[in-house]
């Protein structure tokens, strides 16, 4: 059976890296992309660059007006579907550029499955298009303002949409040979294209979440009673952060397997009953 390296990083124990994971090579986080997507959303509003309830149409013109709101984006209620139209295939994000955003923009009326702010789906499209509504409110590239609003004034660094090769970590393949990442540094990198070290996700998590050094956490964080979590998943990374109010948190990053059990232990172990929990 092949590898499936694992990282765990909590509250409670040491750092545990089993099959070849590390703390500080870059690893894809997928969706856990959103949160500083989100994130960076509620710093700039309260910088005064954009307000959260701004329809999408204020920031890009190129979009007809469907009464979606930059707050709709972040909260899932936006109507628009899970992916871009066309998605799919072994790498099913390589073709949704700028130029594709762009015109998916013009017929946005024509591409949302409900109107906005009567229920929650989850929409990878949705962050892309509020990637881009951020991108124009700021007058900068998605990284420099992910630097400005969130990582910098949270001394985050270890964070990019391309990172060194040497330093990244991939799933092993045939021969020990990496698996080939998905493209996702287009249009589709504020949904679920960064890459990151587990100990900067596990910073980004006690800062945002328990220590709040940037205030109360963004609208992309997923609830449940007192714990803010997020997970995230490509073709062959995922990875889970939670933290509960009582200071308890966990960051689980595996390369391989499924999903789902990387959620599951992550849950396990802030519940007492994974390994390595206290």
């Amino acid at each position: 059976m092949p590898r499936t390296p694992l990282c765990v990083l909590s509250d409670t124990i040491p750092a545990r890296v089993a099959d070849g994971h590390a703390v500080d090579r870059f690893v894809e986080i997928g969706s856990f992309t959103k949160v500083l997507t989100g994130t960076a959303l509620m710093r700039m509003a309260a910088a005064g660059l954009l307000d959260v309830d701004d329809p999408v149409e204020r920031l890009l013109p190129a979009a007809p007006r469907t009464g979606i709101t930059l707050r709709h984006l972040a909260e899932h209620t936006s109507g628009l579907p899970r992916l871009p139209p066309g998605a799919g295939g072994r790498d099913p994000y390589a073709a949704f550029d700028g130029d594709a955003l762009h015109r998916l923009l013009g017929r946005l009326d024509g591409v949302v499955v409900r109107p906005p702010g009567q229920e929650e789906e989850y929409s990878n499209l949705g962050y892309a298009v509020l990637g881009a509504a951020l991108v124009r409110a700021a007058g900068a590239p998605y990284e420099e303002l992910l630097a400005e609003h969130v990582l910098r004034p949270l001394d985050v660094h270890e964070v990019s949409a391309r990172p060194d090769p040497h330093r990244r970590l991939l799933a092993p393949g045939f021969l020990g040979r990496g698996r080939r990442p998905w493209t996702m540094d287009g249009a589709i990198l504020p949904a679920g294209g960064l890459w990151a070290t587990p100990r900067a996700v596990a910073e980004l998590l006690v800062r945002l979440v328990l220590e709040r050094r940037l205030g109360d956490p963004a609208p992309s964080w997923q609830t449940a009673g007192e714990l803010h979590w997020h997970n995230g998943a490509t073709r062959h990374a995922s990875v889970f952060a939670g933290a509960v109010a009582d200071g308890r948190w966990v960051v689980v990053h595996r390369l391989g397997g499924s999903p789902e059990a990387t959620d599951q232990a992550g849950v396990d172990i802030l519940r007492g009953t994974g390994p390595g929990s206290s």
